[in-house]
């Protein structure tokens, strides 16, 4: 089998073209190529057309080794991997015996004939050849048009992920001594600009310039920017190390979590991060919510162990329940009104005695798309962070964007006040205004 220097993946599927099924296959396909020294450089999403997916098929065995392509390998009309395959490779589809014995055998071993329509998935190229499906009715197809390996894989990640990973993995050639790592670095608190700002200003010289090696990018989504990393040659690790230690240097307390490959899905990491440093700080926390109304406490509680920290929470939209849960008076309401600093302060300090936490953190504002005022418009947030033994952090936000938009961010922003408190450095300026809207 030739080398593989370079891949492209292929999802298959009117749901995934028309946005009704995420396409994560592609994802942990290209990470598991990554692994082995094999560069996607390219992913393609196509409907149930086999004309596409023969013009596709024919196109990418001209600029890559390896073709990898997942689903439209099941029993029905709209199933046309095989065909185009077939049409591709200028080759008759052909019934592959064993293929159809495993499939009769998978049906019989559940107490059911097989159905006869599911017949058809025994068929493979007449230069192709079957590959087993240890976990599915529906086998892979492994094949060769022009200079390039394609490989046809399942769509269902329970058959896809074990049958690339036994079977076709092995399969998979990098040159010799080509070795591939990636490291991603999640950073809050600063916008996409700011960190390539740092990133083209470091001692080391522009680490972002496109010639450079280890490659480095940024992504932002969600109010998390991410450092990504890409290092190949002999000794990536130590290159890899070095590029890891400047952006740590150069963004400070801003990062909050890295490692190798996607290092965990930022909008998970980041609450994560947040309880782990409150369980090493041997603190405790409580939040008093208004306009996201227990959404802060929802993305702290959704970290599993969370329970040791957060102790609990109080949704106090009305200005009653603000002053009859936590305690704020309404001689304050009355003079600065539901969504100020001086509530925000209150709901805060009330909530810390309320809950007996360490730590509390408050929101007021207004999410829209009513409310707003000349003085305080739609995406005005009051959030303050409360701790004992020390003078209690309120600052205002300008959130941009919808109501949904407003409230993820007023949430994110007060883990970042916390996050900031926790690393010793809570004066630090966070989150630019106006925020940007929600990728």
């Amino acid at each position: 089998m030739p080398l593989h220097r370079t891949a492209a993946i292929i999802s298959q599927g009117d749901e995934i073209v028309l946005g009704q099924t995420l396409d994560t296959n592609s994802k942990w396909l290209a990470e598991r190529l990554m692994e082995r020294g094999v560069l996607p450089v390219e992913h393609v999403s196509l409907p149930d057309d086999q004309a596409a997916l023969v013009a596709t098929f024919r196109r990418l065995a001209g600029t890559v080794d390896l073709i990898l392509c997942t689903g439209g390998l099941g029993p029905t009309d709209d199933d046309l991997t095989r065909a185009a395959l077939a049409e591709a490779m200028n080759q008759p589809l052909v019934e592959d015996a064993e293929a159809l014995a495993q499939i009769i055998a998978w049906y019989q071993g559940r107490g059911r004939p097989m159905p006869d329509l599911n017949r058809v998935q025994a068929l493979r190229p007449a230069a192709a050849s079957s590959i087993q499906n240890h976990h599915g009715t529906a086998p892979g197809l492994a094949a060769r048009i022009g200079s390039a390996d394609v490989f046809c894989i399942p769509g269902p990640p329970r058959e896809l992920f074990p049958m690339f990973l036994n079977q076709i993995a092995p399969l998979v050639s990098p040159p010799p001594g080509v070795n591939v790592r990636t490291w991603t670095l999640h950073t809050i608190g600063m916008g996409e600009s700011d960190v390539a700002t740092k990133l083209a200003g470091s001692r080391m010289g522009n680490l972002m310039a496109r010639a450079s090696s280890p490659l480095v990018g940024t992504t932002a989504s969600g109010g998390v920017v991410s450092v990504r990393l890409r290092a190949t040659g002999d000794n990536p690790d130590a290159a890899i190390a070095e590029i890891v230690a400047e952006v740590k240097r150069l963004m400070g307390v801003f990062v909050f979590a890295d490692g190798p490959g996607a290092a965990g899905h930022p909008h998970e990491a980041f609450p994560t991060a947040v309880i782990g440093a409150m369980r090493t700080h041997q603190r405790t926390l409580g939040v008093v919510e208004s306009c996201t109304s227990g959404l802060l406490g929802s993305m702290l509680g959704d970290v599993p162990g969370a329970s040791d920290v957060l102790m609990g929470g109080l949704i106090t939209y009305a200005n009653r329940v603000k002053t009859a849960l936590a305690g704020v008076p309404e001689s304050v309401l009355h003079a600065h009104g539901a969504v100020s600093a001086e509530t925000a302060a209150a709901m805060a300090e009330g909530g810390l005695k309320a809950l007996a936490v360490t730590d509390c953190l408050a929101i007021t504002g207004v999410a829209g798309p009513g409310g707003g005022s000349d003085d305080k418009p739609v995406g005005t947030v009051w959030i303050a962070h409360a701790h004992k033994g020390s003078p209690t952090d309120v600052r205002r936000f300008n959130m941009a964007g919808d109501r949904r938009n407003i409230r993820e961010w007023a949430a994110r922003s007060a883990m970042t006040m916390l996050w900031t408190h926790l690393a010793g450095q809570p004066g630090v300026p966070l989150l630019r205004q106006p925020l940007p809207v929600q990728k």
